[in-house]
């Protein structure tokens, strides 16, 4: 329940940042953006960990029911936020640089649309892998 509130106060905290921050004006440099990022990352890192060091508390209401490893499970679903995430803030990348350049060459030679729609479509495949990986890693879980 813990890691659920930590989750939701994080996505919470940073829309309502970003939301202030625009109506302010405010156009902070680069580290405050990465300091950000690197709260919110930390908070859902704690978010995933705190349920698992809770979970022994529990250990009596378990032992009823069958053994389950939860340290496991827990560290399965965070791998999968990891593959799904890293790929997707991957393919974001990608597919901003490629875009862009796609743009520029489409804006010189309206023929070539159909080329650089397959390069944005090959950088968007890396969000495809990432998210197979978590049904992967999900499918060994249960």
């Amino acid at each position: 329940m813990v890691g659920l509130f930590l989750s939701t106060a994080t996505v919470a905290g940073t829309i309502g940042l970003g939301v202030l921050m625009r109506k302010t004006g405010f156009r902070g440099g680069k580290g405050l953006f990465a300091a950000i990022v690197a709260l919110s990352f930390c908070l859902l890192v704690a978010g995933a960990i705190v349920p698992l060091a809770s979970a022994p508390a529990f250990a009596a209401d378990a032992a009823s029911s069958a053994p389950v490893d939860a340290s496991n499970n827990g560290l399965g679903f965070l791998g999968m936020a990891l593959a799904t995430g890293l790929a997707c803030i991957g393919a974001g990348i990608a597919v901003g640089s490629v875009g862009s350049a796609a743009l520029g060459l489409v804006g010189e030679q309206p023929g070539a649309i159909g080329t650089t729609l397959i390069y944005v479509g090959l950088a968007e495949g890396v969000a495809i892998y990432g998210i197979v990986i978590s049904i992967i890693i999900l499918s060994k879980l249960a």
